[in-house]
């Protein structure tokens, strides 16, 4: 089994399973589609609201440098990202990339992880999308209530349904989607952009000092609450400070989290060599530039401890605290603009590594053909939009929040780690970008990526070892079994015992050479 858990899927065997009619997905997709799925992934509600509670409760001003610090690891991760999806142009993202290098137990814990990751942000997301909706109204003076009852429980309707009209249009074709995308995410760039430059009017340079707050005890805070890193080293419970500007960073890489998103729809894109790399990395840069404006904004607009004092500091807080409370129309409107092209591409996504997933029998096989008319994984995008607006209409999702952030970052450290071993093992492989400085660079965005995995709180790693403890039960359970290389091998070994018990020169064995 020790030897089975370690099994490749080498390059070829992945390629080859493009070729399977009954599963296979259309090439739709340019460079602006996967630009602009980043873009849409990244820019949601957690513009207007990361920066400002990681300033109140965190970093202060100095979150400025945390957005930094977690942009540059995510950019270290996505330019790894980038160069396995131009040699390994296939659905799966970061769980195809694992197989192929590191083996099939590898694999599967980390394509487990993304489906927490992808599942729980499109729920939290899809909730959130609920309660803005209502706030909207509400500022236009309109009621609108969030759930209705539904015999003993009280269903959270606006979810379900932005759930239920995305899973629609993502069953009916990638490329309808991404259009839809495309419009939403340019209203709220735009909408982003005029908060910016509004906001700077009211920037006042002494809200900028102390840059990097004193560190202060938290008290209030338990050991299980403060992140990894201290609860290991025994440090009491802090926050402000060098220790909070790090925590700070692990916070607001929030932010960033989808990238790997656009990855998995490497099967779906048009020349993928070219336009991954090119559609991943400028979706990046654009991303980084309005997160930083928008942190200078809030950080500057007033004092981090007026933040900090507020129930749930936002952007739209700092409006309000200096007397501007006309912007929270023209904010609530953006994120609720920018959280609807979030669960469009996070459905995606999910759905995406489950069809990997499945075509290589690790999941039920069935679920992963894909329709004739629509060439999509109609059943298993329906099968995930139902279980995502179940979720996100029942149950207290958004308290799981960092889980999202232990499952990217996770998947963040196997892919860096991944380029110097396939690297290693297959040099002849066309590559249509390359990390540089290879394997420095890779190896030090995995170092990075788990560095940032430390800052965030024990409860959060003591529930992912949980999951992760569920997943290997699965695949001992089915996964090991099922996959289509354990069936392979058994099938070359029965073969082998049977050319063996007939002897040489057996009826069906082939002729020795002359």
């Amino acid at each position: 089994m020790a030897k089975g858990v370690l099994r490749l899927k080498s390059v070829e065997e992945s390629l080859a399973s493009l070729d399977d009619p009954e599963r296979s997905l259309k090439r739709d997709l340019n460079a602006w589609d996967l630009a602009v799925m980043g873009v849409a992934v990244a820019v949601g509600a957690g513009i207007f609201s990361v920066g400002a509670t990681a300033a109140a409760n965190f970093a202060g001003p100095s979150v400025i440098i945390s957005f930094v610090i977690a942009s540059i690891v995510c950019a270290l991760a996505v330019m790894c990202y980038a160069e396995f999806a131009s040699a390994l142009p296939i659905a799966g993202s970061a769980y195809t990339f694992s197989y192929a290098t590191m083996g099939e137990l590898v694999a599967w814990i980390i394509g487990w992880d993304l489906i927490l990751e992808m599942l729980l942000a499109a729920a939290v997301i899809a909730k959130f999308w609920g309660i803005y909706l209502s706030d909207a109204f509400s500022l236009f003076g309109v009621d609108l209530p969030l759930s209705i009852p539904i015999g003993p429980v009280d269903l959270e309707w606006g979810p379900v349904f932005i759930v239920g009209v995305f899973t629609t249009l993502l069953a009916i074709g990638t490329k309808l989607s991404s259009r839809i995308n495309s419009v939403f995410t340019v209203i709220k760039v735009a909408i982003t952009l005029f908060v910016i430059v509004v906001g700077f009017f009211y920037v006042k340079a002494e809200n900028y000092t102390p840059f990097i707050p004193p560190s202060q005890p938290a008290p209030e805070k338990t050991a299980l609450e403060q992140p990894l890193f201290g609860f290991l080293t025994g440090l009491e419970p802090t926050t402000y400070g060098v220790m909070g500007l790090l925590a700070g960073a692990a916070l607001v890489f929030f932010a960033f989290i989808g990238f790997d998103v656009v990855a998995t729809t490497a099967e779906e894109a048009k020349n993928p060599q070219k336009t991954i790399p090119k559609g991943i990395l400028s979706g990046l840069a654009v991303v980084t530039v309005l997160y930083i404006l928008v942190t200078l904004v809030v950080t500057g607009m007033v004092p981090y401890t007026d933040l900090a004092a507020s129930d749930d500091p936002s952007l739209t807080t700092a409006f309000i605290l200096v007397g501007a409370d006309w912007a929270g129309r023209v904010i609530s409107v953006g994120i609720l603009i920018g959280l609807t092209t979030v669960i469009m591409v996070l459905l995606l996504g999910l759905t995406r590594v489950m069809f990997s997933m499945s075509r290589d029998g690790l999941l039920p096989r069935g679920v992963s053909k894909t329709s004739h008319r629509f060439h999509t994984p109609v059943r298993l995008q329906v099968g995930a939009g139902i279980v995502v607006a179940l979720i996100a209409g029942l149950a207290q999702v958004e308290l799981l929040e960092e889980m999202i952030n232990i499952g990217t970052l996770s998947a963040f450290v196997l892919v860096s780690f991944g380029i110097p071993i396939l690297r290693r093992s297959r040099p002849d492989i066309a590559r249509g970008f390359r990390v540089p400085w290879s394997p420095v660079l890779p190896i030090f965005s995995g170092v990075a990526c788990l560095w940032l995995m430390t800052n965030l709180t024990t409860l959060t790693w003591l529930r992912f070892l949980v999951w992760v403890v569920i997943g290997l039960v699965i695949y001992a359970s089915f996964g090991y079994r099922n996959s289509l290389l354990s069936k392979r091998n058994v099938a070359a070994r029965e073969a082998e015992e049977a050319a063996a018990a007939r002897g040489p020169g057996a009826p069906g064995d082939p002729a020795p050479p002359a």
